[in-house]
């Protein structure tokens, strides 16, 4: 190292993988708050808060005069900023139905057509994501920026992956199959929690939202084709027509993950 330097501190990883507080001890209350603060309180006020005012809005500070105390006891259980929202990422996960598995994990189990609950147990799980990503607007655009690491996450991860092991794909083909089905529905939610917002913006519901812009562009051919699909959905409402279309594709992964179980590549 030059003379003079200094050594570049290491990443931030994850709150999950730190090996236990530096400044805090999660299990016990603050010296100068006796009883009055928990880990699993101030994550519960986050969400919260996060749920009602939005992640642009979330800071310590705000989160400590919703709690009643000063945002320095908020550091004996959290290092940071950071960290609290990892705790509240993975609690709202925790928030997903998982199927149960009376068996135990099944790496290898026998052909998947003699276990045919996996298609409903993969339609399930695409529903609870979606759920909660609708649910909670501020997850989506934290996915992808915390490693997501957590317990709940990871009973999540360990379910869906059993699921795709009861399909019987070939094990190189398990990953990408995964990322299909959840990476699709982690566009559609997000796109689906950014609406909502805007409509709420508007001061509108959704279905006269989707009305006043349907009145903007009728009669425009650049959107005539557009306007035409939507009207042979006829679904009615907005989330009727979002639940048809959330519906036709998660049916199309679980077809795309038949033919590839038994197509050529399920054998190679």
């Amino acid at each position: 190292m030059p003379p003079g330097s200094r050594a570049r501190p290491a990443p931030r990883t994850s709150v999950w993988l730190a090996g236990g507080p530096s400044r805090h001890r999660a299990a016990d209350a603050a010296p100068d708050h006796p009883g009055a603060l928990d880990r699993a309180r101030i994550t519960t006020v986050t969400v919260r808060l996060l749920d009602e005012e939005g992640l642009a809005k979330f800071s310590m500070r705000r989160l400590a005069s919703e709690l009643g105390v000063t945002a320095m006891s908020l550091y004996w259980y959290v290092d940071s900023r950071d960290d609290l929202l990892e705790l509240a990422l993975d609690a709202v996960q925790g928030e997903i139905a998982l199927p149960r598995f009376d068996d135990g994990p099944q790496p290898d189990a026998a052909p998947a057509d003699r276990d045919d609950a996996w298609r409903e147990q993969l339609r399930d799980l695409a529903s609870e994501y979606r759920r909660m990503l609708v649910g909670h607007p501020w997850v989506s655009p934290m996915i992808g920026q915390y490693l997501n690491v957590g317990p709940q996450a990871m009973e999540f991860a360990a379910a869906a992956q059993q699921v795709m092991l009861r399909a019987g794909l070939p094990p190189g083909r398990l990953t990408g199959a995964l990322s299909a089905v959840f990476q699709f529905v982690y566009g559609f939610g997000a796109v689906e929690a950014n609406w909502n917002a805007r409509c709420r913006s508007s001061g509108m519901d959704k279905d006269a939202y989707y009305a006043y812009i349907h009145r903007q562009v009728e009669g425009r051919p650049e959107y005539a084709q557009s306007l035409e699909l939507r009207e042979v959905g006829g679904s009615g409402t907005v989330d009727g027509m979002r639940q048809q279309d959330f519906d036709t594709a998660v049916e199309l992964l679980v077809a795309g993950i038949e033919a590839l179980r038994s197509g050529p590549a399920a054998r190679s």
